[in-house]
């Protein structure tokens, strides 16, 4: 198929390389012009684990290219796909580029023949594909949905550091539209995806999923990180051991014939740490939360899962605080500054307040992180924060070493903490590194 991906962000991009990749023709459209040059040059403008050499090769193999002329990839595309951003505004979540799009891609619509499939793959409240798009869709190409085109909705459920192997090996695929022609030309788009459960529905119910599936992940976070901190009111009582033990039922985990355990991937949403972060969860959460009360429902759920989010990175400071009287002059090294490893996304990172509260208090703060170096300067742009090229040199005068992201290479902590004459005490935000490991160690939870 000829696809247009409008919106080269997180989404946009990996679905426009992914799909490619799978063998469809694909036109990436960004009003940026500096961005489509660096596509068509094969350089993504993310950082994102896999994505590169996929670009690269389907760059090279003319499968893909990106432009700044939406009318003409529309013209030339069987269907096209909104991948452009929906902040939320504190009240609702911001349509002005969805609008946008929408009357742009209708405009095309005017003046193409042939039946063509307009998508959201944007996360947006139920109701928005029917009530916002398709509307604008019809005024501005005086063409009527569902007889000269279709509206479709498409949620995406990627992770971002993993969004190459969600795409490529999706656990299931939601596919809503306004009638079976629109549906049809879906199962089209992903009939290469063989073997994965489909979920044909209406626009509203697959806008719902989406949400509804990042709530639930947010929920168990938040909720792990209360029983976190409940254990270390108690005492004498490990949050780590406790997860352990609730991962080991069968509703968890299950017992292969060879005695072996496994456990699918929702079991690492309860597990205990400074807080979530991202594009997503925060958004989706709050948004969900906002539309449920215009709706007359008031969430209290939700409510409580993001009020112990916010605070959760505070628990850092606290364990911090039992070592220093005062922060101030103290030497902190950050580890990780994007919200999760494999990703240089810093949107709504705990390391972002952490930082700020640790500067507030006289902290002498130094930072690193393995992909997010450059948009940490963007994000710290004129406050005083070191940023290190290397573990070592952001360890290496510490007194204290506060680890906020998972990535792989921290663990290597332990050891470079060692070496050291005056070793620093280790503050370990996401359990990531054994208890026993340095000498002084404190972690969530414990």
């Amino acid at each position: 198929m000829k696809v247009a991906v409008i919106g080269t962000g997180y989404v946009g991009l990996v679905t426009g390389v992914c799909l490619a990749e799978r063998g469809h023709e694909v036109v990436c459209v960004d009003m940026d012009a500096a961005k489509v040059a660096a596509i068509n040059q094969g350089i993504p403008p993310i950082f994102e684990r896999g994505l590169e050499p996929l670009l690269q090769r389907n760059v090279a193999d003319r499968r893909l290219r990106a432009s700044t002329d939406l009318p003409a990839a529309i013209a030339g595309a069987d269907l096209s796909l909104i991948a452009v951003g929906t902040p939320f505004d504190g009240r609702q979540i911001d349509l002005t580029q969805i609008r946008t799009v929408a009357r742009e891609i209708g405009a095309a619509l005017a003046t193409r023949d042939g039946y063509h499939v307009v998508v959201v793959k944007s996360t947006v409240v139920p109701g928005t594909t029917d009530d916002v798009v398709r509307p604008i869709l019809e005024e501005a190409s005086g063409r009527k949905a569902g007889v000269d085109f279709g509206v479709g909705m498409n949620p995406e459920f990627l992770t971002e550091g993993e969004a190459v192997s969600d795409f490529m090996e999706p656990d299931r695929i939601v596919l809503g539209g306004i009638d079976a022609r629109t549906i049809a030309v879906l199962e089209e788009l992903y009939a290469s995806f063989t073997g994965v459960a489909r979920v044909h529905t209406n626009n509203k119910t697959a806008e719902l999923t989406k949400y509804t599936s990042n709530a639930l992940l947010a929920t168990m976070i938040s909720f792990s990180n209360e029983i976190a901190n409940l254990c270390a009111a108690v005492g004498d009582v490990d949050v780590v051991d406790v997860m352990r033990g609730v991962h080991l039922s069968r509703y968890l985990s299950s017992v292969l014939p060879d005695g072996s355990r496994v456990a699918p991937g929702i079991v690492s949403f309860l597990a205990a740490g400074c807080g979530f972060g991202g594009s997503c969860l925060p958004k989706d959460v709050n948004a969900l939360i906002a539309h449920g009360a215009r709706a007359g429902v008031p969430m209290d759920v939700l409510k409580a899962v993001i009020r112990v989010n916010e605070r959760q990175a505070g628990r850092m400071l606290r364990l911090l605080g039992r070592h220093f009287a005062s922060l101030a002059g103290v030497r902190v090294a950050v580890l990780g500054l994007s919200f999760r490893p494999d990703t240089n996304d810093m949107r709504e990172s705990p390391a972002v307040p952490l930082v700020e509260q640790l500067l507030a208090a006289g902290a002498r703060v130094a930072a690193y992180d393995p992909a997010a170096t450059a948009e940490a300067r963007k994000v710290f742009a004129g406050q005083p924060v070191r940023l290190c090229g290397s573990l070592e040199e952001v360890v290496a005068d510490a007194e204290a070493v506060l680890l906020v992201t998972r990535w792989e290479e921290f663990r290597r902590v332990p050891a470079l903490i060692e070496r050291l004459e005056r070793p620093p005490v280790l503050i370990d935000g996401r359990r990531f590194l054994d208890k026993r490991s340095v000498a002084r160690y404190e972690g969530i939870g414990l």
